[in-house]
């Protein structure tokens, strides 16, 4: 407690007492010295924090591009393979699309002709 009054008790009764007051100049230095040294250090560490975070986004951002192309890549194989293994198209399913491509083929037809 430098600079500061210090309460002694001695044997009941209360006297002040006042400390010398240790200002140097070697402890001012100290202090502006390491002011100095805290605020270059915060800023540094700021800057390394924000290249950490920079490069993690990237990184995971790179990662999930990865996973996303080997997903639709498992995807596409297990789909090809279901192609061979399914079952044939009802006869009925058939016929009902092959009418329909001619409805369209007919309406195509009908419209080119209209035009002309």
């Amino acid at each position: 407690m430098i600079g500061r009054k210090l309460i002694m008790l001695q044997n009941g009764t209360v006297f002040y007492k006042e400390e010398a007051v240790l200002k140097t100049p070697y402890l001012e230095e100290l202090k502006d010295l390491t002011l100095k040294n805290v605020k270059k250090h915060s800023y540094t560490g700021l800057v390394a924090i924000i290249r950490f975070y920079v490069r993690l986004s990237n990184f995971l951002k790179n990662k999930y591009q990865e996973v996303k192309t080997k997903i639709k890549n498992i995807q596409k194989r297990n789909s090809e393979g279901e192609s061979l293994d399914r079952q044939e198209i009802s006869k009925f399913l058939k016929i009902i699309s092959e009418y329909k491509h001619k409805i369209k083929e007919i309406k195509h037809k009908i419209k080119e002709e209209e035009n002309l």
